[in-house]
């Protein structure tokens, strides 16, 4: 079968929750892909007074989104730095985490669970493991135990995701980002991004690739990945004289840390199906038009997909679509700081400054 359908799969895996901070609706669509390599994560309550949402959008298979849904969070709940309060650097060293775990053969085991076929994870190379010294200063208090088996020596999936993940306590919201799914925030109609596409021709992710022995070609590193920052992707993480965080491509995340205030009206996470076809302000607009008449969050994604499904193969509007909306239930403090990681110096979410023309509802 190939990249494409003979026509589109439309029917969509949705699902409604709350608690007494927020709301939530979430959609998943196949489209015209020949396969669903999205996934996805939702949990009102990670612990009493945390929320986390995720957006993992895999590539060259669904084993890595999967993995990512599975496990990012729990890695987070259960880091350090999360118990000591420090939500910026748990994402961080989590993202990172989630590489190492997918080696061994517990990765391999895990990985092959999860749905892709064993061949489809060969990215196994003659000799020893060996993961890069930026995965030392991660966190090892967990139960990820050690396996023996006849694939010890995996080094992890060529195939990889992205991860667009947004951990909510009380005011404080910290998205962490690697790759090209997006989290936006509305405040007072206006689309903010809080994540960053991570682009091979955006100049830091350039500059690392080619330090790292890396090239782009045609806006692919080494001519293949579209993508600067995934999870996976071991074959662009295999100079075992670099961290993990200089790898050709690495997990790494960008971390961004705001207070929520009253003006906040809803959160965005979504994968590139969506922004492909629709510039961060135009969802923004078009999801406001849509709560006049619409309560239910899920069936508001819903609307989204058919607005952006192309009507033949090719294009936009043919990817895999996932997408969170997540509505603020109670007013927050009128203070507003954000930071972004490793900056130290605080300023304002980034406005979208897309020209095109606002969407209307159909």
């Amino acid at each position: 079968m190939g990249i494409y359908l003979s026509a589109p799969k439309t029917e969509k895996a949705s699902e409604d929750g709350e608690n007494d901070k927020l709301r939530f609706g979430l959609s998943s669509m196949q489209g015209w892909r020949a396969s669903m390599e999205d996934a996805h994560a939702a949990i009102p309550y990670l612990d009493e007074s945390t929320s986390y949402f995720g957006v993992y959008d895999g590539h060259g298979g669904k084993a890595v989104s999967k993995f990512c849904a599975k496990y990012l969070h729990q890695q987070v709940l259960k880091s350090e730095s999360y118990r000591a309060g420090d939500i910026s650097t748990s994402l961080q060293k989590s993202f990172l985490r989630m590489d190492d775990m997918m080696r061994g053969q517990r990765g391999w085991r895990e990985l092959a669970v999860l749905g892709d076929k064993i061949e489809k994870l060969s990215g196994m190379l003659e000799g020893f493991i060996w993961s890069p010294r930026g995965s030392e200063a991660n966190d090892n208090d967990d139960d990820w135990a050690f396996e023996e088996g006849p694939h010890s020596d995996f080094t992890g999936p060529n195939s990889g995701s992205t991860a667009c993940v947004a951990v909510i306590r009380g005011n404080k919201l910290v998205v962490g980002n690697a790759g090209d799914s997006r989290c936006v925030l509305s405040r007072k109609g206006q689309a903010h991004n809080l994540s960053k596409d991570h682009k091979p021709d955006l100049e830091a992710e350039k500059d690392r690739i080619l330090k790292a022995g890396g090239f782009i070609q045609v806006g692919r590193v080494n001519g293949s990945l579209n993508l600067a920052r995934a999870i996976g992707d071991m074959e662009f993480k295999q100079n075992k004289y670099l961290p993990a965080e200089k790898q050709i491509v690495t997990a790494d995340p960008d971390v961004t840390s705001v207070e929520l205030c009253d003006d906040d009206e809803f959160l965005v996470i979504a994968c590139d199906g969506i922004w492909d076809c629709m510039s961060s302000q135009q969802l923004v607009d078009f999801i406001h038009q849509q709560l006049k008449t619409e309560n239910k969050l899920s069936a508001v994604c819903e609307k989204v997909f058919d607005r952006c499904l192309a009507p033949t193969a090719g294009g936009e509007g043919c990817d895999n679509m996932t997408m969170i909306l997540i509505q603020f239930k109670k007013p927050s403090s009128p203070d507003v700081s954000v930071t972004n990681q490793p900056q130290s110096s605080a300023q304002p979410p980034e406005t979208d400054k897309s020209s095109e023309k606002k969407v209307e509802s159909k």
